[in-house]
């Protein structure tokens, strides 16, 4: 049960969202170029750096929210993903921002950069692993719904993966 009344019974962030349409508009602008905007890391890539940090942080809705948008969108699945040498070193940069910025290291920048990172890629990841750190504060601080049926998520990840996150801002 939220710990605000929000005056609708959407799940997560998706309640949050439509409770407070005007600080949705600029949060679901930066969710739509950093995970679905044009970058050398594939949705997926960028959906399972989203969803690891909010694994680490606990936050059930926006991992299963990610999960299963990154596992719709990656072609070997997840598992597949993390055979990749440089998504682990940004996984690795991604973790240490969820702690705080100030674990980020540069033998971690070095070690994504040897393992094929560029620039604008570790810069992504740093600011998907931020945003991410937000988002799971803002779901989990105010207690929202998290559905424990794998069909609602799908749905959600359907919905974003046709129509992307910021299709969610028209009316209903």
């Amino acid at each position: 049960m939220p710990h605000i009344e929000l005056n609708n019974d959407r799940p997560g962030i998706v309640g949050l969202f439509q409770y407070r349409p005007e600080t949705a508009r600029p949060l679901m602008e930066l969710t739509e170029v950093l995970l679905r905007g044009e970058s050398t890391l594939s949705r997926g890539e960028r959906e399972l750096i989203a969803t690891y940090v909010s694994a680490l942080n606990e936050c059930e809705f926006c991992t299963l929210t990610h999960a299963t948008k990154a596992t719709a969108q990656l072609p070997d699945g997840m598992i597949g993903a993390l055979e990749s040498s440089k998504l682990m070193a940004l996984l690795n940069i991604a973790a240490a921002v969820r702690q705080s910025g100030h674990h980020v290291t540069e033998q971690d920048v070095a070690s994504a950069r040897a393992a094929g990172a560029t620039d604008l890629e570790i810069h992504d990841t740093v600011l998907i692993a931020a945003a991410y750190c937000m988002f799971n504060r803002y779901v989990d601080g105010l207690g929202v719904i998290a559905p424990d049926d794998e069909e609602t998520y799908r749905r959600m990840a359907d919905f974003v993966m046709e129509r992307g996150y910021t299709d969610g801002l028209k009316p209903a």
